[in-house]
């Protein structure tokens, strides 16, 4: 087929990858006046599961796009537990069961402990096959977004004034296409990483897995113990992806028989300890990494999400994880085309979120040295009859339960990440930013997300944050300097009083700078003086270094 050259259309940004990562990034730009254009090699949203569970941080920012109660009403029923179960085998013996709340139940935590220390946001149990046509509606639906599927990216030229990249449609047309910037969420074999020479850092290959994504109503032998999120084993682990007919199983194989000939009705059955009834949606194998980029991007260039690290799926990291990256390099994007943010604040994408990809790798290998040392408890003994199996099953029960399950109770994780090293963050050098990778402890100090408070409507704080930056004033007066030193850079600032008891216990009595990630940008008592408040606006936006 011949291929032709159409005209070179421009646009200011360019999205490589229709996965949630690139999606949620068009979305933050569409919302925030930036018109831009994504595309996908594949034709349609993924058949693949991928990740089940979208943790509380990312549902605050999805909230944020206005996006969480669609998302929500493609997930799991509210009422339904996020339980984790190990057990011998479907057909065997319940050893322990780590037991967590539903959305519903969530809330009422949320609500009751409004001491700064809760998310604003249940988390959500959902498969990708589901979260990924909501986002595509939402972007197809967005004036400002050129959404293209079925489009490969092929290559990219760059240069001080933007990026030329070309691209291949279905049919084997070329086009060019010249923007501002792009980003690279394409994934963990990322073309866009690839044209930029950046290697991995990191471990690869550190398990070999095989995936049955299946339909059955055979709930009698898949919620034998009662309902789950997970089952696991040994031999691995069972994923109710909507506690009804779809499954997951993720397992290893025998390492004697090549990829290409397991029988995943083996493996269906192995785990199951039976026979039942189910029809094989997808299977095939897969390989999980423990790998972070050398750098997220160059020059005009960005990487996002898979593109940018790959993680063992232990503790959901890899797409919460993108989330978090396209919600701090969208606004940042933005702020740079309408002309207020400075030359620095690009820049500052690598300082912050490389860390974070960093921490959250650690955190991922430490989940699944977890999970191999309770898989080292199972032994013959689990399973003998009588007394003995008894005795056996009760001690490993006792076992599983203090090595414990951080990889699902890891909230300083997912909530107490901190830009320590930006420079855009007014940081407070000696001050003790909170690390417990288990417990999440409400802080103010510039670099980390805000705390959140339910305000007396039932809704989070950060609903009445604005879409850009935010001056909240708790007990004390709005700083003029602030105010007219953000409008002198034409930075849009939405001011937000607060006096209520409820706020000042948690914030303090101070003013703090929240940029639009919900991050704390500065605090401060007060800020009187013109000169230190004009700095402060400098360096939030990349101007000072």
């Amino acid at each position: 087929m011949a291929v032709g050259i159409v005209n070179m259309k421009q646009v200011p940004v360019l999205i490589v990858g229709g996965g949630p990562v690139g999606m949620t990034l068009a979305r933050d730009l569409a919302r925030r006046e930036i018109n831009c254009m994504l595309v996908e090699r594949n034709p349609t949203t993924t058949r693949h599961p991928k990740m089940d569970i979208t943790n509380v941080r990312s549902m605050e920012l999805f909230r944020r796009l206005a996006l969480a109660d669609e998302l929500r009403a493609v997930a799991v029923p509210e009422d339904h537990n996020f339980d984790v179960s190990w057990i011998t085998s479907l057909s065997g013996d319940e050893l322990y069961r780590f037991r967590y709340p539903s959305v519903t139940q969530w809330r009422r935590l949320i609500r009751e402990k409004n001491d700064g220390s809760m998310p604003g946001e249940p988390p959500m149990r959902v498969s990708q096959v589901e979260i990924e046509p909501v986002l595509q509606r939402s972007v197809q639906t967005e004036p400002r977004v050129e959404a293209r599927w079925g489009v490969a990216f092929d290559n990219l030229a760059h240069d001080r004034d933007g990026v030329t990249a070309t691209l291949r449609t279905a049919e084997g047309q070329t086009e060019q296409v010249r923007c501002s910037f792009l980003v690279g969420c394409d994934g963990g074999t990322s073309r866009v990483r690839g044209c930029l020479g950046i290697g991995l850092d990191g471990q690869s290959r550190v398990m070999d897995r095989f995936m049955t994504h299946f339909r059955s109503r055979a709930t009698s032998v898949l919620q034998r113990f009662g309902m789950a999120w997970h089952y696991q084993s040994a031999a691995g682990t069972l994923i109710a992806q909507n506690d009804s007919d779809i499954w997951t199983l993720h397992t290893r194989w025998p390492k004697a028989i090549a990829p290409e000939g397991v029988d995943a009705r083996e493996l269906l059955r192995g785990f199951a300890g039976c026979d039942f009834d189910y029809e094989i949606l997808v299977a095939n194998a897969w390989t999980p990494h423990l790998l972070v980029a050398e750098s997220y991007g160059i020059d005009r260039v960005f990487l996002a999400g898979d593109a940018a690290h790959q993680y063992i799926p232990t503790g959901g990291y890899g797409m919460n994880t993108g989330i978090g990256d396209a919600c701090d390099l969208g606004w940042k994007l933005a702020a740079v085309l309408q002309g207020f943010g400075g030359p620095g604040l690009l820049a500052s994408y690598n300082a912050e979120r490389r860390p974070i990809g960093l921490r959250n790798r650690s955190a991922s290998g430490r989940h699944a040295q977890v999970r191999a040392e309770i898989a080292a408890l199972y032994n013959p003994a689990l399973t003998a009859p009588g007394a003995q199996g008894d005795v056996a099953r009760a001690e490993a029960g006792l076992r599983i339960g203090a090595i414990g399950n951080a990889e699902n109770e890891s909230y300083g994780i997912e909530l107490g990440y901190a830009y320590t090293d930006s420079p855009i963050v007014c940081t407070e050098p000696g001050t003790e930013i909170p690390s417990d990778p288990l417990r999440y402890v409400p802080t103010t100090v510039p670099g980390v997300r805000m705390p959140n408070v339910v305000m007396s409507d039932g809704a989070p704080i950060f609903d009445l944050l604005g879409s850009w930056f935010t001056l909240a004033c708790f007990g004390v007066q709005p700083s003029e300097a602030l105010v007219a030193a953000a409008a002198r850079r034409c930075l849009p600032l939405h001011v937000l009083q607060g006096d209520a008891p409820e706020l000042i216990r948690v914030y303090g009595r101070q003013l703090l700078l929240v940029r639009p990630d919900q991050h704390v940008a500065w605090r401060g008592s007060a800020c009187d003086d013109p000169g230190v408040a004009n700095a402060t606006i400098a360096r939030t936006l990349g101007w000072e270094n």
